[in-house]
């Protein structure tokens, strides 16, 4: 008999559990067992074509409609051409050198197709597919999944199809003994769960579909409840340090700010802002996500409770994810504060406080200096990048941190804030995004934090008009971008280039796809052919601080006509004569990640043009994902849009490095009252027993399903 503990060779071979490790890392029982099917199809049921993405790894269930044979042209050999088609779609096939597979390739036959996903004169392929035909009259041990009502279809590898995944999976579950349930008895009964043996069997051959939907519901819970028990145990790790009591100050600089405002603050302004002022006066630290549209009003929010801290005599200090973004955060809270300040400097008001930048790259001098005003208090507000967190840096008295862009800054800076204060208290926590998140993503990515929306769209924000530009299929298209360029600038505005890469360094893309563009290549191009005469700037996150800060401030300045940078300016950058945007390769891009670099336009009077250039083909979910930034500037639709097209896991970032993600059947989009169940139940559980002392099944079950070791990327999606 085998326990999910077991490691593969023994049970299936040297052999083949080296080929699953090589090709899925997959390694013991449980792993191989929690490799689920990634979708289910019933004997005559076709697989949908459409939604292939280029260096994908497909299976999909088809029918043979054509075979023919030709003669390669450059060299000795034939090409076996097949087309096979789900009844709406085709996809080509091409076999080298194999004629001899002609005579089993017979139209009209269904099977099961495997390969790489490659381009062929703008027409998606499979180069050499592995195939397994179902056939009638083989009733072998190999085709058992096959003959059965529903076939499991396995997210498969090169050498690794789907078909032998489940052959490997059927050796292991014969022969499978789980000894114990890491879920409770109690909590299997309250929420009306299968047992794990039953769930695992199930999900791999279910005897009918009622089956398999009990099998999943079982082992989403079991997604669910390892993600929750972790910040369940986080939330309760951050409320055991206390905090200094940070209550509003009348008469104080709070309040002469409020007095000031030359604007009303909005009602859900007014409305978060009450709620993290009874934080701030509260005895236990204060973590809030503070999420809204770029425009929203979230630096107004930050920037009063940065001054109820100031007021109690403590300091406050701002993180942000660039140097760029560093320095225009303390240009603009020097701006909205004036003379409230400028603390220590003639004119300044009779309460004022003092705003200091620290970078990693400033000067000894400059550094030395703001290094001292954060030690000895007289910097109320300190504004800066990872630098701030560093143990060199001492702060008097540290009572609020402000994280600006949280998905850009791990679990252990975050960490590593909450242990600057004082004594051994806590300093309070907002964290900021300008990615809106939808409801279960917060309780599941960022569920140690309490969370907060400004919903209201910015005021007197001109409209942006987004357009797709398929380069691959329209290349006239191509030349009407930059035409579009100089209609902007001609009219007096100013225009952005983005690139995915700088260009001098190795693409980080493996894949058969050519590099992404880079700046140091694209700036060069456009300078001397079709921008030529226009004032062309660079700007990329490896510069210089003073250079990037001079390309910035000339940009603002309007000496530049064109700006062609990397994502250094997805936020902050605020100018509000830039009208237009084109972003090359778009598809190398996430959707809030567009729609956070299209905020940059459109800040003035003038409407915005963001133009997003892509090579991707059309019905891929690639240019499905486009077509949802074209189709709306909502950041709350397109954060559930987004959700809609993403793979099981994929939104906790893993899928993208290559790693194992811990969730695979729970749907952040679908699975709401399974999240919110599981976040209650971890919380009544953690708060008896925080280190799960008395459920060691359950602390196994953490460490199975989101593998710890790499459970930081939980904080970095």
């Amino acid at each position: 008999m085998a326990g999910l503990r077991d490691k593969l060779p023994l049970l299936l071979g040297a052999k083949t559990a080296k080929a699953l490790a090589t090709a899925l890392g997959i390694e013991t029982v449980s792993d191989l067992l929690r490799h689920y099917p990634r979708r289910y199809a019933e004997r005559g049921e076709l697989t949908d074509i459409a939604g292939l993405e280029l260096g994908e790894h497909a299976t999909v269930m088809a029918r043979i409609e054509k075979v023919s044979k030709r003669r390669m042209k450059s060299r000795n050999g034939t090409i076996l051409d097949m087309v096979i088609t789900d009844g709406k779609r085709r996809l080509t096939c091409a076999f080298f050198n194999q004629a001899w597979r002609e005579k089993e390739l017979v139209p009209g036959k269904t099977g099961l197709f495997a390969g790489k996903v490659s381009a062929f004169r703008d027409t998606l392929q499979l180069t050499n597919p592995e195939y397994e035909l179902f056939e009638a009259d083989r009733a072998d041990e190999a085709m058992d999944d096959f003959l059965a009502a529903i076939i499991p279809v396995y997210p498969a590898a090169q050498g690794m199809p789907s078909w032998s995944i489940g052959k490997c999976v059927r050796q292991v579950l014969d022969v499978l003994e789980v000894d114990d349930d890491p879920m409770p008895a109690d909590l299997r009964r309250l929420h009306k769960l299968a047992d794990l043996d039953n769930a695992l069997r199930g999900i791999h051959r279910p005897e009918n579909w009622a089956h398999l939907e009990a099998s999943r519901k079982r082992l989403k819970w079991d997604e669910a409840m390892a993600v929750q028990l972790i910040f369940a145990q986080r939330r309760h790790s951050a409320i055991s340090r206390p905090a200094k009591p940070n209550p509003h100050v009348s008469g104080g600089i709070l309040d002469a700010f409020d007095k000031r405002l030359p604007f009303d603050l909005t009602a859900g302004q007014r409305g978060i802002g009450d709620e993290i002022a009874a934080d701030l006066a509260s005895e236990h630290p204060m973590n809030r996500l503070l999420q809204g549209e770029v425009g929203s009003g979230k630096t107004v929010v930050a920037l009063r409770a940065m001054l109820q801290v100031v007021d109690n005599g403590r300091q406050a200090a701002m993180l942000a994810p660039t140097e760029v973004l560093a320095a225009q955060h303390a240009r603009s809270l020097r701006e909205m504060l004036g003379d409230l300040g400028q603390a220590g400097e003639l004119g300044a008001a009779e309460n004022a406080t003092k705003v200091t930048l620290l970078t990693g790259s400033m000067g000894a001098k400059e550094r030395k200096k703001a290094l001292l005003e954060i030690v000895s208090g007289e910097a109320g507000i300190v504004v800066g990048t990872h630098a701030l967190i560093q143990d060199h840096v001492e702060f008097a008295d540290l009572g609020l941190a402000v994280v600006d862009e949280q998905h850009r800054f791990g679990v252990e800076q975050r960490d590593a804030l909450r242990t600057r204060g004082s004594g051994d208290t806590s300093p309070h926590v907002l964290v900021m995004t300008a990615t809106p998140i939808p409801r279960t993503v917060a309780m599941t990515v960022y569920g140690d934090l309490e969370v907060s929306a400004l919903r209201e769209m910015p005021v007197g924000r001109s409209p942006i008009k987004t357009t797709v530009v398929p380069v691959a299929e329209k290349p006239a298209w191509f030349d009407r971008i930059w035409q579009r360029v100089r209609e902007e600038v001609g009219k007096g505005h100013q225009a952005y280039v983005v690139c995915p890469r700088i260009g001098d360094e190795p693409p980080s893309d493996k894949s058969d796809k050519r590099p992404p563009l880079a700046v140091l290549d694209v700036a060069p191009d456009l300078e001397n052919g079709a921008l030529q005469g226009l004032r062309v700037g660079v700007l990329h996150g490896r510069m210089p601080p003073d250079d990037k800060d001079a390309v910035m401030r000339a940009f603002s300045a309007g000496k530049l006509d064109v700006l062609v940078a990397t994502t250094v300016i997805e936020v902050g950058v605020n100018v509000p004569n830039a009208t237009a945007m084109v972003i090359m390769d778009a598809d190398r891009f996430g959707v809030s990640q567009l729609h956070q670099l299209r905020g940059r336009v459109g800040r003035g009077s003038n409407p915005g043009l963001c133009l997003l250039v892509t090579e991707a083909l059309d019905g891929t979910t690639t240019r499905e994902r486009l077509a949802a930034v074209e189709s709306t500037t909502d950041g709350f639709e397109l954060s559930r849009l987004d959700l809609e097209l993403r793979r099981e896991g994929d939104i906790l970032g893993a899928a993208q490095s290559g790693k194992r993600s811990g969730l695979k059947l729970l749907s952040l989009l679908r699975d709401e009252d399974v999240i919110a169940a599981s976040r209650a139940s971890a919380q009544e559980i953690v708060e008896q027993d925080p280190d799960l002392k008395k459920y060691r099944g359950l602390a196994q079950m953490v460490a199975d399903v989101v593998d710890l070791e790499r459970a930081e990327y939980l904080e970095k999606s």
